[in-house]
């Protein structure tokens, strides 16, 4: 498809922001095993930090995605970004558990403002026609941002990066410092909408649904009232419950139960993003070109193979350092596939332009509250039955996302001419 230069400019420096959010994510990933070596916390205390934080963000989607709706997303997200910075600076100068917990909690609130603002934007540039296959190409932002965050932060905590007297406090400051440089990029160059003045014709029909886009109460009451909405949300849970697990304790696994390296450790996790990229890009195209904009049966479908995958951990275990790689691998290209799809373009479909947010918003923290549940599931399992239950475990929250969405399976994006917050025709496949 082709692009206007307002739309790309809105795609780059939005990719560019939202990626930047997840360098101060998944830097705690990497710093958790290292709290664990050289601050003495246990495991549990950890899961009380990566509780504290996911709390937060489920939370903060049900308010921000509304408030976005309302006030406008610049605000909200500008707002979050500024948090944010402050929040990693300040886990950086001190590690003792409650003063981790705050500014954990902290970052969460201001991690909470970043996707269901940023969609609502994308929402308003950009028409519904290729959602699928804009979606997929704008939702790498946070699969290769996460690998990107994932790499930098291991090097930041590596004997050769500077500052080496600062130790694993550089896996928050160095990220910190460089989200520092990408918010006046943010704040100079995306504006809500289309402005007067800079539009081309396609931008005006755009401009025109944003333009009546402000949500109200009773949208929300409307939007609450959609099955396809909480169907999509529980599934989006079951997923999290996995995704997150995996995200923020694959290096600690690595590190205390393989016994490799932190180092090793943090770069062959950020697989699960790099490969994921792949997994994200082919969900979209297939829903688009090959699903006529359905975005269930890929997702559903994709979901049982990530059960699957999470069934074989222990043969991939077996196999060594490159059947770990390989695992890690399937498992994000797997995952990030439905993750696009759920919290982008099908929570778009749900909320179309006018509401966009709000359903992200809504759907993003039904989803977290599977990740809230993920930190003391990961330590309590892997204690008392080990990691290999624990995976088991994984599958059947895989298999189970997979399963919520069947009964959507020909669910599709309302048109233009669509009544505002019609539900789309739902067809049971059994």
């Amino acid at each position: 498809m082709s692009m206007t230069a307002g739309q790309r400019k809105t795609f780059g420096v939005t990719w560019i922001t939202y990626a930047g959010f997840y360098l101060c994510r998944k830097n705690l990933s990497i710093v958790l095993p290292l709290l664990a070596v050289v601050a003495g916390l246990h495991s549990y205390q950890l899961a009380n930090i990566v509780f504290g934080y996911s709390f937060l963000y489920a939370v903060g989607q049900f308010g921000f995605g509304f408030l976005s709706d309302r006030i406008g997303p610049k605000r909200v997200v500008g707002a979050g970004l500024l948090t944010i910075v402050v929040c990693n600076v300040m886990m950086g100068l001190h590690a003792s558990v409650i003063w981790l917990l705050l500014f954990a909690c902290l970052n969460g609130v201001g991690q909470s403002t970043g996707w269901s603002g940023l969609v609502k934007t994308m929402a308003n540039w950009f028409s519904y026609e290729n959602r699928g296959v804009v979606m997929a190409w704008w939702g790498t932002n946070y699969v290769l941002g996460g690998f990107l965050a994932t790499t930098f932060a291991t090097w930041s905590v590596s004997p050769h990066s500077p500052l080496p007297q600062f130790g694993g406090a550089r896996g928050f400051l160095f990220p910190a410092l460089l989200l520092a440089l990408i918010v006046p990029v943010f704040f100079l160059n995306v504006s809500d909408a289309p402005v007067d003045g800079e539009k081309s014709s396609g931008e005006r029909e755009v401009l025109r649904r944003a333009t009546l886009s402000q949500t109200s109460w009773t949208d929300l009451g409307m939007l609450l009232c959609k099955p396809s909405l909480w169907t999509i949300g529980i599934s989006y849970f079951f997923l999290e419950v996995c995704r997150y697990a995996l995200m923020f304790w694959l290096p600690y696994y690595m590190v205390r139960q393989l016994h490799y390296g932190v180092q090793t450790a943090g770069y062959l996790s950020s697989l699960y993003e790099l490969v994921g990229i792949a997994g994200a890009l082919a969900a979209g195209y297939i829903s688009d070109k090959f699903n006529q904009s359905r975005r269930a049966p890929v997702s559903a479908i994709m979901l049982g193979g990530l059960g699957f995958v999470m069934l074989c951990q222990p043969m991939f275990v077996h196999a060594g350092l490159a059947g770990i790689g390989v695992a890690i691998s399937l498992a994000g290209f797997l995952s990030y596939g439905p993750d696009t799809l759920l919290s982008g373009a099908a929570a778009q479909d749900v909320g179309e332009t006018r509401a966009a947010a709000t359903a992200t918003g809504l759907i993003d923290g039904i989803g977290h509250l599977g990740a809230i549940v993920s930190p003391y599931l990961v330590v309590f399992v892997s204690e008392r039955y080990g990691w290999d239950r624990l995976f088991f475990i994984f599958a059947g929250t895989a298999f189970l996302a997979g399963l919520v969405l069947l009964p959507l399976w020909n669910l599709r994006a309302a048109t233009q001419t669509t009544s505002r917050f019609t539900e789309p025709a739902l067809q049971e496949i059994f």
